[in-house]
């Protein structure tokens, strides 16, 4: 286990109350647990942005009987060749589908390709996560 280290955090009674809220809907055991994972948080939104190696999902909710769609979506995954690893496919009802299609690459080459997909008319919702490709964010994020 890491070597840890104590430091002080200063903030005001509200901010702090509504940190302690948050802390308990998520389940978390005390605050450290919590403060650790918004600063991992906080160091792989760097990662992302510096276009660094990724992996991520991106999950669509589409209409599919617009005219077509799958078609286009399924053009812009074999467009983007190896980025994209797999895709699950399930039917939610008569109208619409659900895609989740899981990615690796640099975070902006993802991004453009999620940003293709959710553009296209019938696509009701979208998200793309990202994060770190393996590498302990320790080392991801080193080379600053």
């Amino acid at each position: 286990m890491p070597q840890l280290s104590r430091t002080g955090v200063s903030l005001e009674d509200d901010l702090l109350k509504e940190f302690d809220r948050l802390i308990a809907r998520r389940g978390y055991g005390n605050r450290s647990e919590a403060i650790r994972d918004l600063i991992r948080e906080a160091l792989l939104a760097g990662v992302v942005e510096s276009n660094r190696p990724v992996v991520g999902t991106l999950t669509i909710v589409y209409d599919h009987h617009v005219p077509n769609l799958a078609q286009k979506l399924t053009e812009v995954q074999h467009t983007a060749g190896a980025m994209i690893l797999a895709a699950t496919h399930i039917h939610l009802d008569h109208h619409y589908c659900l895609e989740v299609i899981i990615m690796k690459g640099r975070g902006k080459d993802l991004q453009a390709v999620a940003d293709g997909m959710l553009a296209l008319r019938g696509v009701e919702l979208g998200k793309l996560v990202l994060t770190n490709s393996g590498a302990s964010l320790k080392h991801a994020t080193h080379a600053h």
